[in-house]
């Protein structure tokens, strides 16, 4: 994987809107697997930005079969379209635009996001300001405006079990967990953090050859902690609310639940043992999952007959795509989440 970093391409220039050449400012990289209506919103919010940032964009895309690959490229062609002839997973996806792009800074953006006109402006105006930051994170939120969590401390194992049936009826691990999910977010705090969400994330270029790239262990899920956690070895990761980008969330996750949720926990369970938990609280952590799956496949079944009695579809509806992620994960997910 370190081999990546020798290959990414020095800074070329474009011609700039005066005839001359300049260098590209952010190169915008996209990860999608069929999410075609999404990604078309996505990059239609890029075309109206600031036009004194120069820009490319680059969409990564895991062998889609729902036409999205031949929408980019009829309606956006000024867009770099690289088509992957398997689902290779977030992470490899995005090193494969990384070593494409030639930007002073790196902006990996979800394809279910939609960015405001001015952001990228404002991202590199304070970049370009704090020389000593590596990592920026805007505010997120929903698509009815609603504020998501758009950092988060490190999980710990007690944090990541108290999402567990087997534990959660405790409450022993509540705290660890409402300090890792919700308890410390502050949506007005400016500064330095520990982990940001990966739905946007604007990494100097120089920042992400030292530290990156990401994380090609990682399948779906715990790349993005990784790739906060290196960078802040070094660097400052900074969470920046006066830029805003709104992030539908969960688009791809509930069309592949399975794929996804499976993957997610594997993520998970990488990060813990690569960021130094003991082999003993990292055993603990795999056993109780492991033992917890099938306890929340059956009560999932049941939850979604009993919400449809009651005409609760929507309710219903819920229970199935979690219902969903357990199977898959109990017939196709834990020998990969024990050799995490």
């Amino acid at each position: 994987m370190n081999d990546l970093l020798p290959r990414l391409n020095p800074l070329p220039t474009g011609e700039g809107l005066d005839g001359r050449t300049a260098p590209v400012d952010v190169s915008v990289c996209i990860v999608n697997w069929n999410c075609k209506e999404v990604l078309r919103g996505c990059l239609q919010s890029l075309r109206a930005r600031t036009p004194d940032v120069r820009l490319e964009i680059l969409v990564v895309d895991n062998a889609s079969t729902d036409g999205a690959p031949a929408m980019v490229a009829e309606e956006f062609p000024e867009v770099v379209l690289l088509r992957n002839a398997d689902n290779v997973g977030f992470a490899r996806a995005n090193n494969r635009a990384a070593r494409l792009a030639s930007g002073r800074y790196l902006f990996f953006l979800n394809n279910d996001t939609v960015v405001p006109a001015s952001a990228i402006q404002r991202l590199v105006a304070f970049a370009d300001a704090h020389p000593e930051v590596g990592m920026i994170g805007p505010r997120l939120r929903d698509g009815e405006g609603r504020l998501q969590a758009s950092y988060r401390c490190r999980p710990s194992p007690g944090a990541l079990l108290h999402r567990t049936s087997i534990l959660r009826w405790t409450r022993l691990l509540r705290h660890a967990y409402r300090h890792y999910r919700r308890q410390r977010f502050d949506p007005e705090h400016v500064g330095r953090v520990e982990l940001l969400i990966g739905a946007a994330v604007f990494v100097r270029r120089s920042v992400f050859m030292e530290c990156g790239p990401w994380d090609e262990g990682y399948v779906f899920g715990g790349e993005d902690l990784d790739l906060s956690t290196n960078i802040g070895r070094k660097y400052d990761v900074v969470y920046l609310p006066s830029v805003e980008i709104t992030h539908f969330g969960r688009v791809s996750t509930r069309q592949h639940v399975g794929f996804c949720f499976s993957h997610t926990l594997t993520g998970l369970a990488r990060y813990l043992r690569r960021t130094g938990c003991s082999p003993s609280a990292l055993l603990a952590y795999k056993l109780v999952v492991s033992l917890d799956a099938p306890v929340q496949f059956v009560g999932k079944a049941i939850q979604y007959a009993w919400r449809r009695l009651r005409g609760k579809e929507r309710n219903a509806q819920q229970s199935l795509l979690a219902w969903r992620g357990f199977k898959h994960f109990l017939f196709h997910g834990l020998v990969s989440f024990w050799r995490a």
